[in-house]
């Protein structure tokens, strides 16, 4: 037997939670029917749900042995719960998807069959249009890309999402990169591995609203950019260069100004001089800082997140309940 594991992050998915669940089972039975040698579980992360999404689990959980799932203390974000899914998945082959049905089920056979034989170790989507986001959302993770591609000696596909199906070997690689910052399109592109990709189209939320905001987004692209690239720095350094030479550009001209007595001009120059020079340093510090915290993080050692509950200590609560009763 072959297990596959299909591992969910969830945060606030109580609508649409039943829906996903649903088609899931739907291409979990279609996929044993063509592959009598495969078996499933389904890993769901809760991570610090504020609906039911945790109690939409838990009945879940009861009913269908194949369904397991780990709830977070508080919400440690959707890389945590990527990891912590990994981490606990058992199967041969190890899914990542979202319950929003934004990542089709309906892909799944089809990357089984690139990753089966081993011609490939993980298959992936790439989204070819952004139908649904607004014009500014679609036109920042544009020019994220080709950034990330010019300052990164770690290539990431344009569109390529977290929707995977990866071999046990690419699992285990991840998961050796045990770093409190992660940035997992990166971490993706940077264990290498084969990778096929699939082209599809768009598609929107089945039920419910996205929790990732435009800030949200925006904060995620630069903890991409601090983890596979020192060039912000380098980008600092030169900055400082070139203030600096401004700087003496700007004494030259001031002491001349003021040798031929127009002063007031030659001050006005000066203020402006250090204003400029003062948000030059305050701008290199800062990217500076960014570093020298994520490195402060990673020196903490802390984990990467903390479970409150699992379906064993669900399962066996609920049977000392019933033998109570």
């Amino acid at each position: 037997m072959k297990l596959i594991s299909i591992v969910v992050p969830c945060y606030n998915e109580e609508e649409v939670l039943p829906l996903f669940y649903e088609e899931i089972q739907k291409i979990m039975n279609q996929m044993k029917e063509e592959h009598s040698e495969l078996a499933f579980e389904l890993v769901f992360i809760d991570d610090g749900s504020r609906d039911k999404t945790l109690t939409l689990l838990r009945e879940m959980a009861l009913k269908d042995e194949r369904v397991r799932y780990i709830s977070f203390s508080r919400n440690f974000g959707k890389e945590a719960g990527m990891f912590a899914g990994l981490e606990n998945a058992k199967g041969d082959y190890v899914v990542v998807m979202d319950a929003d049905l934004q990542h089709p089920p309906a892909f799944l056979p089809k990357m089984y069959n690139f990753v089966k034989d081993g011609e490939y170790d993980c298959a992936t989507t790439r989204r070819v249009s952004r139908k649904g986001e607004s014009k500014i959302r679609s036109a920042f993770a544009r020019l994220f890309y080709k950034i990330m591609n010019k300052i990164s000696q770690t290539e990431i596909v344009d569109g390529a999402q977290d929707f995977r199906f990866m071999s046990r070997q690419m699992v285990n690689a991840i998961l050796d990169m045990q770093e409190y910052n992660r940035f997992s399109k990166g971490i993706f592109s940077w264990v290498g591995f084969k990778t096929k990709y699939i082209e599809y189209e768009n598609v929107e939320r089945a039920a419910g609203a996205t929790s990732w905001s435009f800030w949200g987004l925006f904060r995620y692209s630069l903890e991409g950019i601090i983890a596979f690239s020192t060039a912000p720095l380098m980008i600092a350094c030169i900055l400082g260069i070139i203030a600096c030479l401004a700087g003496l550009v700007l004494l030259i001209l001031w002491i001349v100004q003021a040798v031929h007595g127009d002063a007031s001009r030659a001050q006005t120059g000066l203020m402006c001089a250090l204003f400029l020079l003062g948000g030059l340093q305050m701008l290199c510090t800062g990217i500076s800082a960014q570093y020298l915290a994520k490195a402060y993080m990673e020196s903490k050692h802390r984990p990467i997140y903390l479970m409150r509950e699992n379906e064993e200590i669900y399962r066996a609560r609920h049977q000392a309940e019933a033998q109570e009763s």
